[in-house]
């Protein structure tokens, strides 16, 4: 879409042209540009395919706007993606293409320190400023191979100082992803999982929200009543306990309504779930208020 910032447009353009070459690699059947895409980074994607000798030279092979791909025959195609893809949902569009063709899918995270990424960028051509470097810095998420279970043929190597092993370890890295591709059906699971774990954050934030303002109205109501100020120090560290305990106990689905979100995506879980803790925090005040 056109109000797509620009850098969004150019990471979609790619994704949409490597999937042309994808699908006509597979079928055997010609490669033509993706409607999406604009003619520049079309060309600009064949010219990456002819230098790296994947378009048949032949000129009767392209007509119309369509070529064909020469499939590599003495070994296995591997399309290295050369990019910061410092978010993982920009990494999760690749590993998806992957898994809709079933292809292996791996990552090499490269970690750097800030002075020596800054220090390099200061050393190129077109140096960048400073502040995106940094920028980019604060916003990088690495390789999540605990969290992410389609992030788990992943390399994590010290990009200031490579060794020997480095190549070793990503010749297996490569060797890993080959032999084990991509399943269409293993997204279900994680899919799952990563809905699940997107939800239970946004109801503990939207808990934590609504738990400071039913603080707030009750320490307001409390001082309204004249609870005398050495038992307002008290009702509020009793108040915070509780919200402390009943928060980590939402995020650690101690809590069986915490479910409701994942069964009905639409719904409000919040406004149940926390009827509950406005039960306990009227008992807690009513100890003050009621003596």
């Amino acid at each position: 879409p056109p109000q797509l910032p620009r850098w969004k447009r150019s990471r979609r353009e790619v994704l949409q042209c490597l999937e042309r070459f994808l699908r006509a690699v597979l079928t055997g059947g010609p490669l033509s540009a993706p409607a999406a895409a604009s003619p520049s980074a079309w060309q600009r994607f064949l010219a990456c395919c002819r230098g790296q000798g994947l378009l048949a030279a032949a000129e009767s092979h392209a007509g119309a706007g369509r070529y064909w791909t020469r499939a590599a025959t003495s070994g296995p195609l591997c399309l290295i993606l050369d990019d910061n893809f410092y978010y993982q949902s920009m990494r999760y569009e690749v590993y998806q293409l992957a898994r809709k063709y079933s292809l292996s899918f791996c990552q090499l995270f490269l970690e750097c320190p800030l002075e020596c990424c800054l220090q390099r960028n200061r050393l190129r051509s077109h140096p960048l400023p400073d502040e995106t470097i940094c920028l980019m810095a604060r916003k990088i998420e690495m390789p999540d191979l605990k969290k992410n279970a389609w992030e788990r043929n992943s390399l994590i190597l010290k990009s200031f100082d490579c060794t020997s092993e480095d190549n070793e370890q990503i010749i297996s890295l490569l060797a890993t992803a080959l032999e084990n591709p991509v399943k269409q059906n293993e997204e279900n699971a994680e899919q799952k999982e990563a809905d699940r774990a997107t939800c239970a954050a946004s109801t503990v934030h939207q808990a934590d929200q609504t738990c400071r303002r039913i603080i707030s109205q009750i320490m307001k109501d409390a001082k309204d009543k004249n609870v005398l100020p050495s038992e307002m120090k008290s009702l509020a560290e009793e108040l915070n306990k509780l919200k402390a305990e009943f928060l980590e106990d939402l995020r650690q689905g101690n809590d069986v309504k915490n479910q409701i979100c994942i069964q009905n995506q639409y719904s409000d879980p919040a406004t149940s779930i926390i009827s509950s803790f406005q039960r306990e925090a009227t008992n807690v005040v009513n100890k003050y208020i009621l003596k």
